[in-house]
């Protein structure tokens, strides 16, 4: 009986996997552009980090994550977020003590949630993210923000759109955390279970509900941006002001909250407009979370980041029929003819290989023709042909693949003079 794989993960294979290659080399060298530096974490933590770190009344903490008991009975859970790693690393390497702040830092690698699966949505899933912590000014909010547009844009989507909010300092939050409990008591019976649990927990994370968005109470409810102290509202508009003057264009939306507990004063979503793209339409998010290093012992450290899933972008990539500039083509195809043929042919291979040029012979005997259309699947640009006439003259037969033209290379020099083409 055959084993297929678990729901809510894909196999990414030849043909395809080249697209993500192209969007991570992508992604590292913007980064490298900005002076962010690769960190790598590792793929299941200790079940603590994401209880304080991503906050044990959101979604992915209650019904989301993939927690185990190992044999030595520690709770571990494979990661489900990004950030608290990067965060739980800062602290236990004492990167907060490098005089050159902020730490700039960005990851890739596969995430897991126990989701429904749906088109761009997979129980493992590969996240991109950036983080800067260590500065609080806020041209550190429009610098993650930009980095995130310039990788949009450098993969070619159109109609992509920048949505701001601010949940300002603790003392903001609580001013509306206590408007949102009194506006929504009321009617705390004709909201859903979550709501109900949320109004004492997290009454914040009501107006992410996708379930009451269209309850009355929720187009009433009082806005954060009500509730902003003098130092919050100066913070977000500066914030502004940076991206202005980046002419990045962005809409406000003071019901962006994001799902996750760790935010505070810049909050922000980067949306995908237009048809083609289903009922998805959130490429990716992010904001400030200047308390999480502190929850997880260490300094008062302020930070932010966004993260992005990878499936998400390629569908909508798809969505726009970008076809990404990838090379797959090869620059030699061998073909040889005769036993000595063939250890001459691996032998030219090799060199050329180590030229940095890429080759590729026929492993399976087959007949002069059904090579040639090997060739052409490999998008082969040139093909070489020796047989055991050629191999006495020690020549090679090139064919140049797009021109048709034929001509005789000494076999001494083929490696050098191919590797001039």
């Amino acid at each position: 009986m055959a084993i297929n794989i678990p729901r809510g993960t894909q196999d990414i294979l030849p043909g395809t996997v080249e697209k993500w290659q192209f969007i991570e080399k992508t992604a590292r060298d913007l980064c490298q552009r900005y002076n962010y530096k690769e960190i790598r974490t590792p793929i299941f933590e200790h079940t603590e980090l994401f209880l304080r770190g991503v906050g044990d009344t959101t979604d992915i903490v209650q019904k989301e994550m993939y927690s185990f008991t190992d044999r030595g009975d520690r709770n571990l859970t494979l990661r489900p977020e990004g950030t608290a790693s990067i965060a739980r690393s800062y602290v236990e390497n004492k990167m907060y003590g490098d005089s050159n702040q902020p730490t700039k830092l960005y990851y890739s690698g596969p995430m897991f949630r126990y989701e429904r699966p749906q088109a761009g949505r997979y129980r493992q899933f590969v996240q991109f993210g950036v983080e800067a912590l260590g500065s609080n000014d806020p041209a550190v909010d429009a610098e993650v923000i930009a980095l995130a547009m310039d990788l949009y844009k450098g993969l070619g989507l159109k109609n992509v759109k920048l949505v701001l909010n601010s949940l300002g300092d603790s003392e903001s939050r609580k001013a509306h955390r206590d408007a949102l409990v009194n506006h929504f008591t009321p009617v705390v019976d004709e909201l859903c279970g979550d709501c109900k649990s949320r109004l004492e927990s997290n009454p914040l994370r009501i107006l992410d509900c996708k379930k009451d968005h269209n309850h009355p109470a929720m187009k009433t409810a009082p806005s954060i941006l009500e509730y902003l102290n003098e130092e919050s509202q100066i913070f977000f508009a500066n914030v502004q002001k940076y991206l202005t003057a980046m002419k990045i264009p962005f809409v406000i939306d003071a019901n962006l909250v994001r799902g996750l507990d760790y935010y505070n004063h810049t909050v922000f979503e980067i949306m995908l407009e237009g048809e083609g793209f289903g009922s998805i339409t959130t490429l990716s998010g992010g904001g400030r979370y200047n308390g999480l290093v502190e929850d997880l012992g260490g300094p008062n450290t302020p930070a932010i980041g966004f993260a992005l899933s990878i499936e998400r972008l390629i569908l909508a990539l798809d969505s726009q029929n970008i076809t990404l500039p990838i090379d797959n083509e090869i620059d030699c195809f061998f073909i040889a003819l005769g036993e000595e043929a063939k250890v001459e042919v691996t032998s030219l291979l090799y060199q050329l290989r180590k030229t940095g040029l890429k080759g590729e012979k026929d492993y399976q005997d087959r007949k002069l023709k059904a090579q040639f259309k090997a060739a052409d699947r490999l998008n082969a640009r040139y093909v070489a042909v020796l047989g055991e006439e050629e191999l006495q003259r020690q020549v090679i037969n090139l064919k140049n693949q797009e021109t048709g033209e034929q001509e005789e290379v000494a076999i001494d020099i083929f490696v050098k003079y191919l590797s001039s083409k």
